[in-house]
C-alpha cells in the first residue's frame, strides 16, 4: 500500500523531469525497498514538508471558513486552540495525499481539554484488525481513538487523541504537531504493509 502509493509520487516526479526530494523518512524507505538509489533522491528545499500545504482556520461549530492562513501560521504553539476555542486547523498537502490521506484537522476537545487530530484514511476495510492493533499499541490513553469505516467514501474516519502520543507536549508549535501526526500515520501504513 504505502510501498505503491510512494511509487506513484516518484512516477509523477520523475515524469515532470524534476528531482524527487524526499524528506528523511521517505528516503529511508525508498532506499530500504529499493524503489531508488541515494543519488536520485534530492534533499528537500525546505525544511518542513508543510510549507507549501493549504491551511484554513475554520469554525468548530458551523465548519465555516474563518481565514485561510499562510505557512507562518504554523509556528503558533498548539496552545493557540485553547485561547481559541471555537476553531479547529484544516491542513492539507501533497505529503498526506501520498500516503492516503487526504487532509487533517486539530481542535481542543471542549470536554476532555485535549488535542485531537480528525482525518479520513485510505485503507480497504479488511485492516481493521492492524489498524487498530498498531493504535493500541501506539498511543498510551485508554480508549484515545475513534476508528470507523465509512463505507460511501471507502475509507477510514479516525480520530485521535494527541495527548496520547508519547512525543505530544503542549510547547509544541502547529507544525512540530503536524510532522508528528505525519510520521504516526505514516509509520501505521508502513506497519499495516509489513503485517
Amino acid at each position: 500500500m504505502l510501498q505503491k502509493r510512494i511509487q506513484q509520487y516518484i512516477d509523477e516526479t520523475k515524469a515532470s523531469e524534476v528531482p524527487v526530494h524526499l524528506f528523511k523518512q521517505e528516503r529511508e524507505y525508498v532506499l530500504h525497498h529499493g524503489l531508488l538509489v541515494s543519488d536520485e533522491v534530492a534533499k528537500p528545499e525546505a525544511d518542513s514538508r508543510f510549507l507549501d500545504a493549504y491551511i484554513e482556520r475554520c469554525d468548530k461549530e458551523t465548519e465555516e471558513l474563518i481565514g485561510e492562513e499562510s505557512d507562518d501560521f504554523l509556528n503558533q504553539p498548539i496552545t493557540y486552540l485553547k485561547q481559541h476555542k471555537n476553531e479547529f486547523i484544516f491542513l492539507e498537502s501533497k505529503w498526506f495525499s501520498m500516503i492516503g490521506v487526504d487532509a487533517v484537522s486539530v481542535e481542543e476537545d471542549d470536554v476532555f481539554g485535549t488535542y485531537d487530530a480528525m482525518l479520513g484514511l485510505k485503507l480497504q476495510k479488511k485492516y481493521r484488525s492492524q489498524i487498530e492493533r498498531y493504535l493500541d499499541e501506539s498511543l498510551e490513553g485508554e480508549a484515545s481513538y475513534d476508528l470507523l469505516f465509512n463505507g460511501e467514501d471507502g475509507l477510514w474516519d479516525l480520530n485521535f487523541t494527541l495527548n496520547d502520543h508519547p512525543d505530544f507536549n503542549e510547547s509544541q508549535t502547529l507544525l512540530s504537531v503536524y510532522e508528528l501526526i505525519y510520521d504516526f500515520l505514516f509509520n501505521l501504513l508502513q506497519n499495516v504493509d509489513e503485517s
